[in-house]
């Protein structure tokens, strides 16, 4: 009789282990998991913004006559005056100016160049335009290529300088006005490198360009240096890269 008794207890308990087990079972399958996270419209809204938006080179045209630099700025208000540089260009006793311009919302688009020159009223013309001589202040990757720069007039030349370290280089640069022609005169290039230091000196009045090596491997640092003729041609303003036109 105990036995029976035992017996009946015994299966009544594994019909109340099994059933939790399928109650249990069953609470799983059904359960709904709520995502704690926010919802991703804010972080893709965040994402979105984080690109860098780079405008695309503007169409531009710049007014022929002003009475002051800001006169000379294209209509579409898209650029800021970076360097300006006073002093005689063209050899009639009035000062004219050199002007670098730069995007205001890229530091990777060109940077125009105008030459204004002025007139015996003081107001100026537009006499010449390059989108090339001066090059781009940063690359693809945000790397600032010149670590200083600057442009200057003096004795009737426009200078136009950048110091850069290693593979940059530096260049230093001369334009001048030849009859009605404004062309680069002299260049010269100085880059330095494991072992060595090199410089290009470009006379184009004469054709000629002379070139140095310094071996800075060895303690008293030797130089060598060579001068040769080039073929001689105009190098114009509107048409020369400083950093490219002799690439070296």
């Amino acid at each position: 009789m105990k036995k029976g008794i035992v017996f009946t207890i015994y299966l009544l308990l594994i019909f109340a282990i099994q059933s939790c087990k399928k109650e249990v079972a069953s609470s799983s399958n059904n359960t709904t998991v709520t995502d704690s996270l926010p919802a991703n419209e804010e972080f893709e809204e965040t994402a979105d913004e984080s690109e860098e938006d780079i405008p695309s080179e503007p169409n531009v045209t710049y007014p022929k006559t002003g009475n002051k630099i800001s006169d000379f700025l294209p209509k579409i208000d898209v650029y800021n005056i970076q360097y300006e540089a006073e002093g005689d260009l063209n050899n009639d006793g009035l000062d004219d100016i050199a002007v670098v311009l730069k995007h205001k919302r890229s530091n990777v688009l060109k940077r125009p160049m105008l030459i204004l020159l002025q007139n015996e009223d003081k107001s100026y013309r537009l006499d010449k335009v390059s989108d090339i001589t001066m090059p781009v202040e940063y690359n693809e990757h945000d790397y600032k290529l010149y670590d200083t720069e600057d442009i200057s007039i003096e004795k009737g030349e426009l200078n136009i300088n950048l110091y850069g370290m290693g593979a940059s280089g530096t260049f230093l640069s001369q334009f001048k006005y030849i009859e009605n022609n404004f062309v680069l005169s002299n260049m010269e290039i100085y880059s330095a490198g494991a072992g060595g230091r090199s410089g290009f000196f470009y006379d184009l009045e004469k054709a000629e360009i002379t070139t140095t090596e310094t071996n800075t491997m060895k303690e008293d640092e030797p130089t060598t240096s060579e001068t040769k003729k080039i073929k001689k041609e105009p190098y114009l303003f509107e048409k020369t890269s400083i950093t490219d036109v002799f690439n070296r």
